[in-house]
């Protein structure tokens, strides 16, 4: 998989978002290895609350703001089902909204950039369709596969449950 990542203001220079970006999506790829087709692409946005506010509000009728978005391009069954050999195929995109971001991550006592992680590996297992609003089990099925992969980048659980 192939990631093609932007990085606007206000998200601050000294810390290399991409290589961020890019170590969230190998750990992942080691408890979620659908993603690591030769043939997908995902696009990461690393942008502000006011630009996930916009894109919220147009994609999904929420007038407010949020720490990540996905828009999923294929069906599960579609990425389950793609052969590693031929074009490149859009797995979709995700949006992290900065403030948001840095925000919850002082809430919580995490750095920015470990939060970063987390919302990353989020954003790209909700691509890969999964979804933990469906119900608990989900809920509990897409947290576990979140904590392994960054667990595997020494990041500690962010639900505090699992190890």
């Amino acid at each position: 998989m192939t990631l093609e990542i932007d990085i606007e203001a206000p998200w601050p220079g000294g810390t290399d978002w991409a290589d961020i970006a890019e170590s969230a999506l190998e750990a992942l790829q080691q408890v979620a290895p659908e993603l690591a087709n030769p043939r997908l692409i995902a696009s990461v946005l690393f942008t502000s609350d006011e630009e996930v506010h916009t894109l919220n509000r147009e994609w999904r009728a929420k007038d407010k703001p949020t720490n990540v978005l996905s828009f999923p391009m294929l069906d599960r069954e579609d990425l389950l089902d793609l052969a590693p050999d031929g074009p490149p195929e859009m797995l979709g995109d995700i949006a992290l909204a900065f403030e948001t971001c840095a925000r919850e991550a002082a809430e919580k006592g995490a750095s920015v950039e470990h939060h970063a992680t987390h919302l990353i590996v989020h954003g790209l297992l909700h691509l890969a369709g999964h979804d933990h609003e469906i119900s608990d089990h989900d809920a509990e099925a897409m947290e576990a596969l979140e904590t392994k992969a960054l667990a595997i980048l020494g990041i500690p659980d962010p639900y505090g449950d699992r190890i």
